[in-house]
């Protein structure tokens, strides 16, 4: 610097003075600006605090629609089950509804004297009144082969009556009469039970 004039050394001092107080600044600036390590663990513990509260609301949530799904999808087999539980029953119900007529209707084919049980039946609603009682013809002599003279010696007639069928009985004294026909003896057993199932004859439905 000897080489220089008095100005410019003065002028290169000054700006030598002048800059120095600019780095100086800069300087404070940056490790005014550098984080504070506490302030960072303090920012990191809040969100993890803040991942775990919502990672656990988040799974509060699902677990709440998966117990609700588990709780309807129950429901539902409850549900279907009880129907097929009632099904199941209304199915053996109708088997063994069936079971029994076709019982009855083997009964009266090959045992076709159980008609005269049925005439007796009837005939106790009477006492000591006479009666006519209609029967199938086949039944009508059936049971006079059985009965007759007894029931003709007590003052009752034996009428045969073809729309009648097998098994069925009607008794009339005065103006009362007794239905015992097939389908009528069927209906009265059934609702003692609490069933509503019509007699039917073979063929028909």
């Amino acid at each position: 610097m000897s080489g220089l004039t008095a100005w410019e050394r003065w002028e290169l001092a000054s700006l030598d003075t002048l800059e120095m107080p600019a780095n100086e600044s800069a300087g404070d600036d940056a490790l005014a600006q550098r984080p504070d390590p506490t302030e960072i663990e303090r920012l990191r513990s809040q969100a993890e605090a803040a991942g775990r509260q919502a990672g656990y609301a988040a799974g509060q949530a699902a677990a709440r629609a998966e117990a609700e799904r588990l709780g309807r999808a129950a429901a539902g087999l409850e549900q279907a089950l009880a129907e097929f539980n009632q099904s199941v029953a209304d199915e053996l119900l109708a088997l063994a509804t069936e079971i029994a007529r076709q019982v009855v209707r083997e009964t009266i084919s090959l045992r076709p004297e159980t008609i005269q049980a049925v005439v007796n039946e009837a005939l106790a609603q009477f006492p000591h009144q006479h009666a006519t009682i209609y029967l199938h013809p086949q039944d009508a002599s059936l049971v006079r082969s059985y009965a007759g003279d007894v029931l003709a010696h007590a003052g009752h007639r034996i009428l045969e009556e073809p729309n009648l069928k097998p098994g069925d009985c009607l008794v009339e004294s005065g103006s009362s009469q007794i239905d015992g026909t097939l389908a009528t003896r069927w209906r009265r057993v059934l609702e003692g039970i609490g069933l509503q199932t019509p007699w039917n004859e073979p063929g028909t439905s």
